[in-house]
């Protein structure tokens, strides 16, 4: 997984001064002399010394006040470079083709006033990173981007991905309007973070998040929202995507697919190939859904895991399992798990509990120990269209949230649910 710059460099300041003291301890004790230790007081200076110059040695900021001298330092930063972004409004299409810091260095481009953020407006994209290695983004506003608003990618060469992109802190809205059109797209991008952000109202058939052919990433502590009348997606991993979690995230009104776990993506752009599936070993946990015609979507998986999520009036189902992308190199989806999650639904809003498309393996899910609630008729929480037996679930009881018209879903004390929905540990993020 990605990792931060902080611990990783500190491991490396500690041993090059562990080396140096060797190095000054030999000094003071020549060939046939007898070694006197240094008085305390030299040693702690010099240790501050050393620890110092490695730290300067491995690290550089850069302040920017104009879009030339952003261009500028990210043109020339090396690996330790962070690059503080002044408060302003700043054009974009911002393009970066190859930009590589190292483990435990990172190349980081981030806002010097995180309470006053800088503003990226406009052109395809406010930024695109092509092939970017040990890259972090921090605390930027992109908006009005007539394509995606950030657009990560491998530069098209498969076998050798993206990876270690952290963004953390990113406010991504307005973009496109209409049409396929993504606040955040990632391809070929693997060892990744998405920590922290907020994306609002990107195109009316994209994605907040569309990942194709990416692996081993999180999505944690994010916020979606969009706008009720759309179709698209909150988050969609697709083209052979594998080992994901979304985790502790809110989606209000995400579009028609709140969680697209696979989809339907044209074979040239799986990566690294076409392997069976489009998703694969995907978990979506303690995550709160508010609307969205759908908001647990399984399309062309080959195992992935939906539980301890609050999902509250969904507005046609509240699972998909569809098979989209057709051939004999996929196989049909199937082993998703939906377990633990609290489902508190209307009977006038939702044709049924779950929608099954042509050509999937419905048989081979395991739906257990969810808590169903039917809002305005509690009689009718048993009556689910299940593909298969639910095991250990509860059903008619109401959850008790703390205020549901104000979009407040956490549970009170007195709520009868066990082991279901977001859990404790995942509350305060939300």
């Amino acid at each position: 997984m990605a990792t931060t710059a902080s611990s990783s460099l500190k491991g490396v300041e500690m041993k090059q001064a562990a080396t140096s003291r060797l190095v000054l301890c030999s000094t003071f004790a020549g060939v046939g002399h007898r070694t006197r230790p240094l008085p305390p007081v030299l040693i702690l200076l010099t240790v501050s010394l050393i620890l110092l110059s490695s730290r300067w040695a491995f690290t550089q900021t850069v302040t920017a006040n104009t879009r030339d001298q952003i261009v500028k330092a990210a043109e020339q930063a090396k690996p330790g470079t962070t690059i503080l972004i002044a408060p302003g409004t700043y054009q974009g299409g911002l393009d970066f083709n190859g930009l590589r810091g190292e483990e435990g260095k990172p190349i980081i481009l981030a806002a010097a006033d995180k309470e006053a953020p800088p503003v990226f407006k406009g052109r395809n994209s406010c930024f695109h990173l092509t092939d970017p290695a040990f890259v972090e983004l921090h605390n930027l506003v992109l908006t009005e981007a007539r394509g995606n608003g950030i657009n990560i990618d491998d530069g098209g060469s498969y076998d050798s991905p993206a990876h270690h992109v952290v963004l953390h802190g990113l406010t991504v809205r307005d973009v496109g309007p209409d049409g396929n059109r993504d606040g955040i797209k990632l391809s070929g991008l693997d060892d990744f973070r998405v920590e922290d952000c907020t994306i609002e109202r990107w195109g009316s058939g994209g994605s907040g998040i569309d990942m194709v052919g990416c692996h081993d990433g999180e999505v944690t502590g994010c916020i979606f929202r969009q706008r009720s009348d759309t179709a698209g997606s909150g988050v969609q991993a697709k083209g052979g995507s594998k080992d994901i979690v979304i985790r502790r995230c809110r989606f209000e009104n995400a579009g028609g697919r709140a969680v697209n776990i696979g989809g339907s993506t044209g074979l040239p752009y799986f990566r690294p190939k076409v392997n069976g599936y489009e998703a694969k070993d995907i978990t979506v946990e303690d995550c709160t859904f508010i609307g969205s015609s759908a908001p647990i979507c399984f399309v062309g998986v080959d195992g992935a895991v939906a539980r301890y999520n609050t999902i509250y009036r969904p507005m046609r189902y509240v699972v998909r399992i569809l098979q989209e992308s057709r051939g004999s190199q996929f196989v049909a989806c199937r082993n998703g798990v939906f377990s633990n999650n609290v489902i508190a639904f209307r009977s006038d809003e939702t044709r049924g509990t779950t929608n099954i498309g042509a050509g999937t393996a419905p048989d081979s899910f395991k739906f257990s120990e969810n808590h169903w609630y039917c809002i305005d008729r509690p009689e009718r929480s048993n009556r689910l269209s299940l593909p298969v037996r639910e095991t250990g679930g509860s059903y008619g009881k109401d959850p008790r949230f703390v205020n549901p018209s104000e979009g407040d879903l956490h549970l009170l004390d007195t709520s009868p649910v066990r082991d279901a929905g977001v859990r404790a540990r995942a509350v305060d993020s939300q």
